[in-house]
């Protein structure tokens, strides 16, 4: 028997404007040049404005701001272009195949996003421009692929979504959730990537990475795969005999499977990343100016883009016939679109790491004046109040960017920390905590180790009021071994 019934229910998801958002504001700078890059090449109505066309525009500051003051009449254009990072309804204005086109898209010479130019960065163990990273080449790849333009869609989120060592970083429930797909072509897409090269690529566990690689590379190899599917537990901690008996094979045999799982990759990724692990590149800089700070962004070789108003025009005025006419007007008007959300969400994304600096900094005063050591407790939620954005959109900025300092370069989250009152009744960081935990161990005698309830007694005398499992805790996490593996003979 069939029952009708109603729910009401609530779901939150981000239209296409905020996804692009929240997929740059993730991004360094380093990686922001080159997904740009990518996106000039796939899209013909975006070109880069050099340095010399920049030095004879100095008059405009800002030209999308301008551009967006300028349109305020044209409802449809407004819509194209504006984007909020609390924005929530989707966009607006149905599309019609009546639509002045000669309005939105006769006066877009000057639409573009321009950072400012800045030389001062440093580079600390440079990077070679030339080795291709891992988003480059699995972008290529998609691109290369019979997709439709939502799974391209899909196919970048999960790319810009891979860590470093080549695993996928989010849940396809949560990409399901922001790009408001279906789960099943969300999996479509990820099954494709997958098998891009390097092969178990976007892997979600290690277990699907070698089963992905083995099923693609040899699948004849039904041992190796049945162990890795049916004996996974068992073949991480290595309990051969346990395998030989569930399977009911010779350790043999066994071996002869290890000698093929042993060829695989378990980091996919890794090798992509390592130059650029190894070059730290300030996204920020904050420099003392008397009793204030300055704060400088570091994205003057962010290509700087506008709309490219020629190829537009050839496309429109070349059609031979109005079924070629009605084509060009759908793919200038899909390639328009993106190219406005992608110039207004650079602007977006710069105004919003500034904002996020600016907070940083006067929570965290007194380690800019003064140094480490005054490194004061803050939590994210700290600075997406003092905003007034959501914590979310704070881990993004915070997560692989970095600011230089007059006491050195250290990445955002590392101003972020939890707090323990000390016996004076101040608040102070665990990160001093830490600190001073490393101080007491590198200064303690070889022979001799302090246990963990020896420094947790040290600290108490310096109004740190910190149990001996805490210090155990901070010691674990510092990796720093027990007492007894400490000590030398």
């Amino acid at each position: 028997m069939l029952n009708l019934s109603q729910k009401l229910s609530q779901q939150l998801r981000q239209s296409p404007q905020q996804v692009l958002l929240s997929s740059l504001l993730q991004l360094p700078t380093i990686m922001l040049e080159q997904k740009l890059r990518m996106e000039i090449e796939q899209n013909p109505l975006l070109e880069v404005v050099d340095e010399m066309e920049m030095e004879t525009e100095q008059e405009q500051e800002d030209e999308i701001e301008i551009e967006l003051e300028q349109k305020e009449e044209e409802p449809r254009e407004e819509a194209l272009a504006e984007v909020n990072i609390n924005e929530e309804g989707e966009k607006e204005n149905p599309e019609k195949d009546d639509v002045d086109w000669e309005a939105i898209l006769g006066d877009e010479e000057n639409y573009e996003y321009r950072a400012p130019r800045d030389n001062s960065v440093e580079v600390y163990e440079q990077q070679e421009a030339s080795q291709e990273t891992l988003p480059e080449h699995l972008l290529t790849q998609l691109h290369m692929q019979r997709l439709d333009d939502e799974e391209i869609t899909i196919g970048e989120y999960i790319i810009w979504n891979i860590n470093e060592d080549g695993y996928l970083a989010c849940s396809v429930e949560l990409i399901t959730q922001n790009l408001g797909m279906t789960i099943e072509k969300v999996e479509k897409v990820l099954r494709v990537i997958q098998r891009f090269d390097p092969v178990g690529i976007a892997a979600r566990t290690l277990q699907e990475c070698l089963l992905i690689q083995l099923e693609e590379k040899n699948p004849r190899h039904e041992l190796a795969i049945k162990i890795i599917k049916t004996c996974f537990d068992d073949f991480t901690n290595k309990r051969f005999e346990k395998i030989a008996k569930k399977l009911e094979i010779s350790l043999d045999d066994i071996k002869a499977a290890m000698d093929e799982i042993t060829q695989l990759n378990p980091k996919p990724g890794e090798g992509y990343f390592s130059a650029q692990d190894n070059a730290i590149v300030p996204d920020l800089t904050v420099d003392r100016d008397g009793d204030e700070f300055r704060i400088i962004q570091h994205d003057s070789n962010v290509p700087h883009l506008r709309i490219n108003n020629r190829y537009k025009d050839i496309l429109l005025k070349n059609a031979k016939n109005r079924q070629q006419a009605r084509e060009a007007r759908e793919f200038v008007k899909k390639r328009l679109e993106s190219a406005r959300w992608l110039i207004n969400s650079i602007h977006q994304r710069r105004l919003t790491i500034l904002r996020v600096m600016e907070a940083i900094v006067q929570k965290q005063r007194d380690f800019f004046e003064q140094g480490k050591q005054y490194i004061k407790p803050m939590i994210l939620k700290d600075i997406a109040d003092e905003i007034g954005m959501d914590i979310s959109t704070v881990s993004r900025v915070t997560n692989g960017k970095y600011v230089q300092t007059e006491h050195g370069v250290f990445e955002l989250k590392y101003f972020f920390s939890e707090g323990l009152r000390s016996d004076d009744g101040d608040e102070v960081s665990n990160r001093r905590i830490k600190q001073r935990i490393q101080e007491i161990i590198n200064a303690e005698s070889p022979h001799k180790p302090l246990n963990d309830q020896t420094i947790a007694s040290i600290l108490k005398k310096e109004n740190f009021n910190v149990a001996r499992r805490t210090v155990a805790k901070y010691r674990e996490q510092m990796m720093i071994p027990v007492s007894r593996l400490r000590r030398k003979i």
